[in-house]
């Protein structure tokens, strides 16, 4: 079970492996109320596990022990090259070599590593180039004791980022060697970005906006409420040209500045990685989540990006269980599933 506990709601994805593969057993959601979570942080534990229970209780999935993701401006995921140790005493060092490159007190922290690679430096001398991941002690119990009042074992917290690769990378055995792709899973509030090479993550990216920023400038302009808001915003996307609304109407041009603002925070992001030394050339960009949805969008990042742009498919190689969901409603949930699915994944892997 992986459960994805969103700004705009709570999602989980209940998966089975076996000879044939992977099957996708279960899947739902449910709505949270504004504000229970905020930017992808839980500050109202009692509403997130009502809206957990209730989960439980309509998807009616077989377990109640999960994987939770976490993803926020309270999670630090840097780049670090350290001396070679075996990987035991890599973890029982890293509280002492971590404070250097995190903006909190390590014992405040929860700190974890996913190795990279191995190399010589300059000096001759053996180093591991890890990705430190670093977040608040009190945010991770957070979402953990929402977990828990709904009645659920936690048995693993993952990082979001690291979900998204397992759910949404593509193999492309014909792409030059050390190409790298970049995903991007844009929610409500928070957007993941990660580069891998070959299921690998290279760089993790938490950017503190989504697809409800567009919603509430569009809401706020018309005086509208949310849900009639996210109406307008589908039925008219993002500018074909940008800076040129298609239509003449004033959410139109908020949706484009609004929507403009996400693609350059995800293209400065992905620059960012380019600009590093050890950075590999990208070879596209694969979008997921919830945000993904807003008319033009894709084709937007492919302009600022000058790369391809394909949405993910995480169900593309599954095998579908008893979902109780139709072929149309599966089609509809799938660029949410990618979260849910990649922490379910992890326990396998």
């Amino acid at each position: 079970m992986g459960l994805d506990i969103g700004t705009s709601g709570v999602r989980a994805a209940e998966l089975s492996f076996g000879k044939d593969g992977v099957t996708l057993e279960k899947f739902g959601q449910v709505a949270l109320p504004p504000g229970a979570v905020r930017d992808g942080e839980v500050v109202d534990p009692e509403t997130v596990a009502g809206a957990i229970k209730h989960l439980w209780s309509s998807a009616k999935f077989s377990t109640k022990k999960v994987v939770i993701g976490v993803a926020n401006q309270k999670v630090i995921v840097r780049q670090v090259d350290m001396p070679w140790l075996p990987e035991s005493e890599l973890r029982q060092s890293l509280g002492f070599q971590a404070q250097d490159y995190i903006p909190f007190p390590v014992d405040q922290a929860i700190l974890d590593f996913h190795p990279v690679e191995e190399f010589v430096n300059d000096s001759g001398m053996r180093m591991v180039r890890i990705l430190l991941v670093a977040a608040v002690r009190d945010m991770v119990m957070g979402a953990l004791d929402s977990a828990k009042k709904a009645g659920l074992t936690v048995n693993q917290v993952d990082l979001t980022p690291f979900a998204v690769v397992r759910a949404a990378a593509q193999a492309d055995p014909m792409a030059l060697h050390g190409d790298a792709e970049a995903l991007v899973d844009i929610g409500s509030k928070v957007t993941n970005i990660v580069v891998h090479q070959n299921g690998t993550p290279r760089f993790v990216r938490v950017l503190l906006m989504g697809g409800d920023n567009v919603t509430e400038a569009v809401a706020e302009r018309m005086g509208v409420p949310m849900d009639h808001a996210e109406g307008v915003k589908q039925q008219m996307g993002l500018a074909t040209t940008p800076g040129v609304p298609d239509v003449d109407h004033p959410a139109a041009r908020v949706i484009e500045s609004t929507g403009a603002s996400l693609v350059e925070e995800i293209r400065g992001s992905l620059d960012y990685y380019l600009a590093q030394p050890s950075s590999a050339a990208l070879r596209r960009v694969t979008v997921s989540g919830g945000g993904a949805r807003l008319g033009g969008l894709l084709n937007r990042l492919a302009m600022a990006t000058r790369l391809p742009v394909t949405p993910a498919a995480p169900l593309s190689t599954m095998r579908m269980g008893k979902t109780g969901l139709s072929a149309d409603q599966l089609s509809f949930v799938e660029p949410l599933v990618t979260v849910p699915v990649g922490l379910a994944m992890g326990v396998a892997s």
